[in-house]
């Protein structure tokens, strides 16, 4: 478990691809007269991105990015955050930089002043929902080595990555060498599977980044599956548990499970009435989960708080909390008997 150091300054460093989203809501024929894949998350080129943003009426717009997400999040808890990523020096650049500093999140990655513009996201929210997302990267692809500064690394007790990162090359070389200056500096690392659909893209690199550089590992069951080509979600429990010191590993409605040495720990979903909008729900797990690690709790009380961060996340449109989590996640912990 992590202990409190003098020499941190940050609870968490997240690492990942700085984007604005678009949210809308649409009926399952948006998607199918589009063509447009439901589920999970497709890469776009701008003027495809374009073309489905122009028959959209916004519900709104606002700064997200899986790691992004999970920072703002830890800060709603009561966390010390910084985030790294890249943006341009536009409208939505702007946007972004005052959205996740008005979080409490500190960001002083610098912009681009020239190349492509700010990455943005397109979530198309279904009656159901699900969230679809189309995401223009911009210049978040542009994230390099010369972005990681070590001694941000040094001062945080975690870094975050999250597995979209890997679609670029110069990204990836920056996701390694904050893995080498975290461990070289007694830091754990933290790294988010993401999506099936990133999985399937980079099967191989993921595995040899699980086995070499990651501690804790937060994936859902579809990707963890995906991961290791089994079907069989308890096999995948077994084959995950000799290269990590933790999995976190959610199930939606099922809760999550925790997979430690030979200790797997299941915990129950929180339950929300009305499920509005799962953008998000994996990313604010995450921080919560971080959370419990960073105060010293038990994984299954991690897992708990991991639960009700992400209750509150999916009873609203968009990726970020609309209350304080701390409050939030303090209220429903004393109901149920819990130290807090």
């Amino acid at each position: 478990m992590i202990t409190k150091s003098d020499n941190t300054y940050y609870d968490v460093v997240g690492i990942g691809n700085a984007i604005v989203d678009v949210l809308a809501k649409v009926g399952e024929g948006f998607l199918s007269e589009r063509q447009l894949v439901k589920g999970g998350m497709t890469l776009v080129e701008a003027k495809d991105a374009g073309k489905i943003y122009q028959d959209l009426i916004p519900e709104r717009e606002i700064c997200g990015g899986s790691a992004a997400n999970t920072v703002a999040c830890l800060a709603s808890l009561g966390g010390s955050p910084a985030f790294i990523g890249k943006v341009h020096d536009d409208e939505l650049g702007q946007l972004f930089k005052r959205d996740i500093g008005a979080a409490g999140v500190d960001f002083d990655t610098p912009s681009l002043n020239e190349g492509p513009m700010t990455g943005r996201s397109i979530v198309l929210v279904t009656p159901d929902a699900e969230r679809s997302m189309f995401t223009y990267l911009g210049a978040a692809k542009k994230l390099s080595t010369a972005d990681i500064d070590e001694n941000i690394i040094k001062a945080a007790k975690i870094i975050y990555l999250e597995g979209y990162l890997w679609d670029t090359y110069s990204a990836q070389k920056a996701m390694i060498k904050a893995c080498k200056l975290a461990h070289k500096h007694g830091r754990k690392v933290a790294f988010s599977l993401s999506d099936c659909s990133c999985v399937d893209r980079h099967r191989p690199e993921f595995k040899k980044i699980v086995e070499k550089y990651v501690d804790i590992l937060f994936c859902n069951e579809e990707e963890i599956k995906d991961l290791f080509e089994e079907q069989d979600l308890y096999k995948t429990l077994d084959m995950i548990k000799p290269h990590v010191e933790i999995a976190a590993v959610t199930r939606s409605e099922k809760g999550s499970v925790i997979v430690n040495g030979r200790t797997q720990t299941f915990v129950e979903a929180e339950k929300v009435t009305d499920v509005v909008d799962t953008t998000g729900a994996g990313d604010s797990y995450a921080a919560g989960f971080l959370y419990g690690i960073i105060q010293g709790r038990s994984l299954g009380t991690c897992a708990i708080i991991g639960s009700i961060a992400a209750s509150e996340v999916i009873s609203h449109y968009g990726a970020r909390p609309e209350v304080s989590l701390r409050g939030f996640v303090r209220k429903k912990l004393i109901e149920y008997g819990i130290r807090v």
